[in-house]
């Protein structure tokens, strides 16, 4: 590698770091505060990601297991409701974790929905297709659809934002209404 080369892959490293910082600190996310962090200016960091989406979603590419590692303590839990209860905890609890990059992830998609469409991680639905594995995918299409409402993070911000509950009351409502409406779906 030359010189250059070098140095544009250590101002990318100390970009990418700097967001996981900011991650893991639970500090409010922007590209302004990502490149302050980073000791870069900001249009240099604008030069390594064209936008925060793309940044965050580099930054958090293994903030979440697979779906199968995620799921690996209740595979071999007959019970698709407690396999889905399980995902939606996992799930949730990793978002309250990481709801600094969350919201500002959700934010670029509002703002910029054909930009966001493609970067926005979705883990979800890999983990309500990892819990709903062995079932006829004909008898499950519009529960898959269903728990994606419930199992996001949209919900869990309702939950917590407008009703005023705690995280942990929040995931523990989010994973009830995920068992009840797996268990209607599946009766």
């Amino acid at each position: 590698m030359t010189t250059r080369t070098n140095q544009k892959h250590r101002t990318r490293s100390a970009i990418v770091d700097a967001a996981r910082e900011l991650i893991t600190s639970g500090a409010d996310i922007t590209m302004a505060g990502v490149a302050k962090a980073a000791l870069v200016s900001e249009a240099t960091a604008y030069r390594y990601f064209p936008d925060l989406v793309s940044l965050l979603s580099e930054a958090m590419v293994d903030a979440l297991p697979d779906p199968r590692t995620a799921l690996a303590p209740v595979a071999d839990n007959p019970d698709p409701v407690e396999r889905v209860a399980y995902a939606t905890a996992v799930l949730l609890q990793h978002t309250l974790a990481h709801q600094a990059a969350v919201r500002a992830m959700m934010s670029a998609s509002i703002t910029r929905p054909k930009v966001a469409a493609d970067r926005r991680p979705v883990q979800r639905f890999g983990l309500i297709d990892a819990a709903l594995a062995g079932l006829d995918p004909a008898t499950t299409e519009q529960l898959r659809r269903d728990l994606a409402v419930v199992m996001s993070a949209e919900a869990l911000f309702i939950l917590t934002d407008l009703c005023g509950l705690s995280g942990a009351d929040a995931v523990a409502s989010a994973v009830r209404t995920a068992r009840t409406v797996t268990a209607a779906a599946l009766r």
